[in-house]
């Protein structure tokens, strides 16, 4: 297996434990929606993702976007933004 391979693999992991994350906290709105902010929260997935000398103003949540983009490719997860919150829940199949 070479490196990029590994890296994908380890991206799939992730993802695997963000849907796993997801399934666990459905069960705390009736319709399934998990906000994005409690994901990140509670995950700590607010990270800095600029070289230490560029500015970028806050932590963002690029690695949780990352990660639900493949459950989502994947059709594990659902999308739904309200305003600038952002839910996600997992679909029916």
């Amino acid at each position: 297996m070479d490196r990029k391979q590994r890296i994908h693999n380890l991206l799939s992991k992730m993802s695997d434990e963000l849907f796993e994350y997801i399934k666990e906290q459905k069960s705390l709105d009736k319709d399934g929606w998990v906000p994005s902010v409690q994901i990140k929260k509670a995950l700590e997935l607010n990270l800095v993702c600029v070289p230490k000398n560029n500015k970028q103003y806050g932590e963002k949540g690029w690695l949780l976007a990352i990660l639900a983009r493949i459950l989502e490719d994947e059709g594990r997860i659902e999308h739904h933004k309200v305003g600038n919150r952002a839910f996600f829940r997992l679909l029916n199949k």
